[in-house]
């Protein structure tokens, strides 16, 4: 009998999938715990239907992370902060920093979308790489000068 999995079940699929299994377990445990549906010509044409919606849903985010990315390779971020002799900081400047500079100017990203391998501790020009998307990446330039 086949079956399409509503639920991942351990050693016979994944959400999704549409598999023969033996009749008697797909009655009895199957469609009882509703991890599963028959695969009946309406429920097939349903899950197919389903993943072309996520397929186009997914393709909209990337388009829109590359439009994104556009942007923000055009924008620099300028930061303030107070700094010492030899252009150190005294402080650091933060993902979380850079993240709510770029709200103020209208962008969302996610702090922990900014990859910022370590805090800046220096004044001037610096490039930092965004991770939008997972195939999408875009470079933000931060000017931090002194306050």
């Amino acid at each position: 009998m086949k079956v399409i999995f509503l639920k991942d079940v351990k050693g016979q699929g994944k959400k999704g999938d549409v598999k023969e299994v033996s009749e008697g377990y797909a009655q009895n445990f199957l469609f009882k715990n509703g991890t599963a549906k028959p695969a009946t010509q309406g429920n097939v044409k349903t899950l197919e239907n389903q993943h072309a919606a996520e397929e186009k849903r997914k393709e909209e985010e990337k388009q829109e992370a590359v439009e994104l990315g556009k942007k923000l390779e055009a924008v620099t971020v300028q930061i303030n902060a107070k700094s010492g002799e030899g252009g150190r900081l005294f402080g650091a400047i933060t993902s979380k920093q850079i993240g709510e500079a770029l709200s103020k100017q209208g962008f969302k990203v996610d702090k922990r979308k900014i990859e910022l391998d370590e805090p800046i501790r220096t004044l001037g020009m610096i490039q930092i790489p965004i991770k939008l998307h997972k195939d999408v990446k875009a470079t933000l330039k931060v000017q931090v000068s002194e306050e």
